[in-house]
């Protein structure tokens, strides 16, 4: 077996002001982009199809403009499953309407998706965990499958 988890950090994101684009391109496009071409091209090549990567942040960020046409940390956010044998090409998980009526504190995405719940899911599907295992990972969630491999 090879390497069964890693993580990265990526920090200093501007994203107080002027947050709709960078070096011209859309934040969101470029960083997928670039995470999944330059995993799978540069580092993994055939093994592609063995690997699954997850990309979460701990906060989202707000619907509207602060003061900087920025904007600051909210609730909600997004996270992306990449890898060789995902099946993807869709949006899994709890979603709802924006509108201003379903935003949180009339400001902000809400939490519809535990990352903890996401990704016990995920690690069930990957390495067949029973429930009590997944408990051990992460106590009083309940795993997700959202059929993501």
């Amino acid at each position: 077996m090879g390497i069964a988890g890693v993580t990265s950090t990526m920090a200093r994101w501007p994203t107080r002001s002027r947050s709709s684009t960078l070096n011209g391109r859309p934040t969101a496009r470029r960083s997928a982009s670039y995470c999944s071409a330059s995993i799978r091209q540069k580092v993994l090549g055939a093994e592609w199809k063995n690997t699954v990567v997850v990309v979460l942040s701990e906060f989202g960020r707000t619907f509207r403009e602060n003061g900087n046409r920025g904007t600051d940390h909210g609730h909600g956010t997004v996270y992306w499953v990449l890898g060789g044998s995902v099946n993807g090409g869709r949006i899994a998980g709890a979603q709802r309407a924006l509108a201003r009526g379903t935003l949180f504190q009339d400001r902000d995405y809400p939490v519809l998706n535990d990352y903890r719940a996401v990704l016990g899911g995920l690690f069930r599907s990957l390495w067949t965990l029973t429930p009590a295992q997944c408990a051990q990972i992460f106590p009083q969630v309940t795993p997700v499958d959202l059929q993501l491999v």
